[in-house]
């Protein structure tokens, strides 16, 4: 393992690590639905330029499914699976959850399509213009003062009432089955670029950055890209530290790389300790990234498949939204940490030690996940 410097940490052998994959029955469910189209992925010469890399694609989740965001692709499939649990006639469950935006805004959309209710936390310093979407979606929110992680403990108790359930996209002990079920809906999104890369004559990517809050999307970026069914010889064997099964893997998978602010970096903590651990946040403007603690269903995938993880600033954020934004790709600053965090990786002092680590050489592939648009909210995400 390599150590820590400041705002970096990086492990290459993550890609020998591997996990089962997503369920193929995701991405049908989503091609099914009224709305459905994979959202942009943007090529920019310039940024390949810049970076020093052969191509660059931004994946633009700025339109997905009616919202703003990538969210709606989880909580679409969750709340499928929970209502095909129930029987037909079955009175309307409430669906509950905490958010700092997206997420609870596409909770309470899927209610709304589904005819059933939803009650959303918001945490305090959420924008009222994303409370106002939220409530126009037809939610009950409750705001509640105190930090996310508050927030999610307020949801989890009014979840707790006879006809309620929990869809929250973090998890821990006791509760893992509902947040697996959304990020399992985020597959489709991974599906999506790999069938665009090789529609644009590109090569499979070299490098996927993935904005960070309590991993979730991370973590369904290292089921995609450390899957392997099954071995050669069909025999598998078991990882002692978190359970997930490895193998040898002759082939170069991607480097996968967290991106978080630096002053709610709970990941890269976590990595550098190896062991999960909570910080304490401060305000930030992506705070749909500003998260203390790791998801705990999530962890043994960033342990075992995170290349690397690095902490950027709201500068660096803002100047990356900025820049996508010429680039007519609408971003917000949790959308836009991605390109802040390669720009980090992959430049400035000691960059050729962080791009040997990354095994970024100039004819590589980068994909930037964008996972909100700029209206989405002033501050929303929970990747």
């Amino acid at each position: 393992m390599s150590p820590s410097t400041g705002h970096w940490y990086a492990r290459p052998s993550a890609r020998a690590w591997t996990c089962a994959p997503a369920p193929a029955e995701v991405r049908e469910f989503h091609a099914s639905l009224d709305g459905y189209a994979p959202t942009r992925l943007t090529e920019s010469p310039a940024l390949a330029s810049e970076l020093g890399v052969g191509r660059v694609f931004v994946k633009d989740e700025s339109s997905r499914l009616g919202l703003p965001a990538f969210k709606a692709l989880g909580a679409s499939w969750a709340v499928h699976r929970i209502l095909s649990r129930r029987a037909p006639g079955s009175a309307p469950v409430l669906l509950v959850t905490a958010t700092d935006g997206n997420h609870g805004r596409a909770v309470a959309r899927m209610a709304r399509l589904s005819g059933q209710r939803a009650h959303v936390f918001v945490a305090e310093g959420v924008h009222p213009a994303a409370v106002d979407a939220i409530s126009g979606e037809g939610a009950r929110v409750t705001v509640v003062a105190g930090s996310y992680d508050e927030a999610v403990s307020r949801a989890a108790s009014a979840a707790a009432e006879a006809g309620a359930v929990l869809v929250q996209d973090t998890s821990w002990p006791g509760y893992e089955e509902v947040p697996g079920w959304i990020v399992q809906g985020y597959s489709t999104l991974f599906a999506e670029v790999d069938a665009q890369l090789s529609a644009a004559g590109a090569e499979p990517p070299g490098l996927v950055a993935v904005p960070v809050g309590v991993g979730s999307l991370a973590q369904a970026a290292v089921t995609h890209h450390r899957a392997r069914p099954d071995t050669s010889d069909g025999t598998a064997r078991r990882d002692r530290t978190n359970g997930a099964t490895r193998h040898d893997r002759p082939e170069r998978p991607a480097a996968l790389l967290a991106v978080e602010p630096d002053v709610a970096a709970c990941v890269l903590a976590s990595l550098t300790e190896g062991r999960p651990v909570t910080v304490a946040t401060r305000p930030t403007s992506m705070a749909g990234l500003n998260c203390g603690t790791p998801s705990g269903l999530a962890w043994p995938y960033l342990l075992g498949g995170l290349d690397a993880a690095i902490a950027v600033t709201d500068a660096d954020s803002a100047r990356a939204a900025r820049d996508l934004a010429a680039l007519g790709v609408s971003s917000g600053p949790c959308g836009a940490a991605s390109l802040a965090g390669v720009r980090a990786a992959l430049t400035g002092d000691a960059a050729g030690e962080r791009r040997a680590a990354l095994g970024i050489g100039p004819a590589s592939t980068v994909v930037l996940l964008s996972t909100e648009g700029a209206d989405a909210n002033p501050h929303g995400g929970e990747p």
